[in-house]
């Protein structure tokens, strides 16, 4: 993705998210953005306040124009992430904005956990995991603070609302794919 898209997805965020506290308009106009965002895209956008999390929404499918995807994910994430309350003013000005743009998914055929471990390559694959009526989903960055396999498949687990050594004795289908990311500086 060239540069000036990324920048231009940000400032679409953060002016997103501005204009709930009346700092900017929030409509966008169809004529003024980049035909490389007009197409179907899926995306997660990220908050962080000096490093922690602060909200963190997305689409694991693209079923919308991407820049459409970054304005409805970019106030979820700011204003409707049920782990957090809603982000203020104050808040806001201080908040860094990450986009993870989303390839689409793979499902992985696998034997056994073993198995998987050898065909789910860290800080690469994002990962969806679902049984039944449960499900979830990590970023390929979330491997930066769950290093193992075992220690991510069973946040990943528990996250879905399953027991965490669920993946050692079932078999979850496991989707993979990869994000294209950029942050705000």
């Amino acid at each position: 993705m060239k540069e000036e898209i990324k920048k231009y997805l940000l400032e679409l965020s953060r002016n997103t998210i501005l204009s709930k506290f009346g700092h900017k308009s929030s409509m966008v106009s169809a004529k003024d953005v980049p035909e490389d965002v007009k197409v179907p895209g899926a995306c997660f956008v990220t908050l962080t306040i000096s490093g922690e999390l602060r909200g963190c929404i997305g689409s694991l499918e693209a079923h919308r124009p991407l820049y459409e995807d970054v304005i409805n994910n970019s106030e979820n994430a700011a204003f409707r992430d049920p782990r957090f309350p809603p982000l203020s003013a104050s808040e806001a000005e201080s908040v860094i904005i990450e986009i993870s743009v989303l390839t689409p998914r793979e499902e992985i055929s696998y034997s056994g956990f073993s198995d998987l471990k050898k065909k789910i390559i860290p800080h690469k694959h994002g990962v969806y995991l679902s049984h039944s009526f449960y499900s979830a989903t990590f970023l390929p960055q979330v491997w930066e603070h769950l290093s193992s396999h075992e220690e991510f498949f069973s946040h990943l687990c528990y996250k879905a609302g399953l027991d965490t050594d669920f993946i050692l004795n079932d078999h979850p289908k496991i989707e993979v794919y990869s994000v294209e990311n950029f942050r705000e500086e």
